[in-house]
């Protein structure tokens, strides 16, 4: 904890005296500070579960709500489904009865701050679908009291809390700041990594008012290391948005470089280490086989297409996600042409996919360019398996259906392919042992790079 959130004074009425304590904002503000106020997160997923336990060991009381009884139940059980979560934090969460589990949204009647961690996909056409927010904020509004702090933590387009969260929740005949307080404040999960989490990534925080913005960020400062208060909940949405924006457009140029130096026999790879060694004026981004995450392949079009709403063509926007979005077809055609190499047909060939999920080490397979992958090498007339360690069976998602079970992750496994084509970086893939009998092997990371195989096997083609 921080204390005072960046930006923001003391929390004073209109005239300059302190508010008194029959004001809902002082209530509320008092309950944050002595950790009695209820926090209650819908949305039990990779966002939603580990925002739960920031708080739950903050010393607040936390019910964690999802309409998957199945995740619900984990929860009450002490167990954890996510696997970079630990089983043990969510245990001692549950057992010291912080935290709790629930599909009925009844309960949002008994909590003090509502925090919203709901799927923002992309339509068929690429067009936002805020409709989990939407249905979300009417079991708000139908159970919304004074004295209550509502905060959208899913990533949006400007103006989805002021212009569309906020008309839902009037409903309840209810007016902020007088009744209750709404701000915006975006996840920042990065699945995996070690060294920045829920608690310890700054949080941005913009309300609709100011007094949203104070108890908001109050209310976080209260469970993480550092609250940055922004003047509104538009600035905080448009934030999140530039963040991936900014990685999905140099993810692009990197991919459009391996195309590029590819046709001129340079290994990219080499070129960006090269790159790397000046200490200014440069940072890194690696190619890959497409984009994947629950960020950086969605998050773009949520403001391009609003600003297309404004008479706006994001042009850097939509030619990163045409190049981005073009990649499993590139590589593909890589792995054809490898094939042709040895003398083999596309048609009919055997290939393991290695990596179902969308980042090295992690078993988070949301938006994997794995799955397209797949699809278009079935399409294609090839026998196509998969193995990840991380994802024993495929998952049923909203545009993939893969029905199947991985591979075991052994040098026998994989002797049976024609080519193993490495999409995700799992550590498990870095032993020369797994390939001493693959003839060939289509490497879209760079992991193999530097790795000595005894046998002679197999022949490493980068794309």
């Amino acid at each position: 904890m921080t204390g005072k959130p960046r930006g923001l004074g003391a929390a004073r009425s209109k005239d300059g005296a302190t508010v008194s304590e029959y004001d809902v904002r002082a209530v509320l503000l008092s309950k944050i500070a002595a950790r009695r106020a209820h926090v209650g997160i819908i949305g039990q997923g990779y966002v939603g579960l580990p925002l739960a336990l920031v708080f739950a060991e903050a010393g607040f009381s936390v019910t964690g709500f999802d309409l998957d009884g199945t995740k619900v139940a984990a929860i009450n059980r002490g167990e954890s489904y996510i696997k970079h979560i630990g089983v043990e934090r969510v245990a001692a969460a549950v057992r010291t009865g912080a935290l709790r589990a629930s599909t009925d949204f009844d309960g949002l009647a008994a909590c003090d701050a509502i925090l919203i961690c709901v799927p923002t996909p992309l339509g068929d056409h690429r067009e936002p679908d805020n409709s989990f927010i939407h249905a979300t904020a009417r079991e708000i509004g139908k159970r919304l009291r004074k004295g209550q702090l509502v905060v959208l933590e899913s990533t949006t387009y400007p103006g989805t809390t002021d212009s569309e969260v906020l008309p839902i929740l009037a409903a309840s005949r209810l007016a902020t700041p007088a009744d209750y307080f709404l701000a915006f404040s975006p996840e920042r999960e990065d699945p995996g990594n070690a060294s920045f989490s829920a608690k310890n990534t700054p949080k941005l925080v913009g309300g609709v008012n100011p007094e949203s913005t104070e108890v908001a960020a109050a209310l976080y400062s209260a469970a993480v290391h550092e609250v940055v208060a922004l003047s509104s909940a538009r600035v905080a949405e448009s934030s999140k948005l530039l963040e991936n924006i900014f990685r999905s457009v140099n993810i692009a140029l990197v991919n459009e470089l391996k195309m590029t130096f590819e046709r001129m026999g340079i290994d990219v790879w080499e070129v960006i280490e090269a790159a790397k060694t000046k200490p200014f004026g440069y940072m890194p981004f690696y190619p890959g086989p497409g984009l994947g995450g629950h960020c950086i392949p969605v998050d773009p079009f949520y403001l391009a297409w609003k600003a297309a709403e404004h008479g706006v063509y994001a042009r850097f926007i939509a030619l990163a996600g045409e190049i981005n979005a073009s990649m499993p077809q590139w590589v593909v055609g890589r792995v054809t042409q490898a094939l042709s190499d040895d003398g083999k047909a596309l048609r009919g060939a055997r290939v393991l996919v290695l990596g179902l999920a969308y980042k090295a080490d992690i078993d988070d397979d949301r938006e994997s360019p794995s799955y397209a992958l797949i699809e278009l090498l079935q399409e294609r007339g090839c026998v196509v398996s998969y193995c990840d360690p991380h994802l024993p069976t495929a998952r049923k998602g909203r545009r993939h259906k893969l029905a199947t079970q991985s591979v075991p992750c052994t040098g026998v496994a994989f002797a049976g392919f024609d080519v193993l084509l490495l999409a995700t970086a799992h550590a498990e893939f870095r032993d020369p042992a797994l390939y001493t009998q693959v003839p060939l092997v289509v490497d879209t990371r760079n992991a193999l790079h530097g790795m000595a195989f005894a046998s002679g096997r197999p022949r490493v083609v980068k794309a």
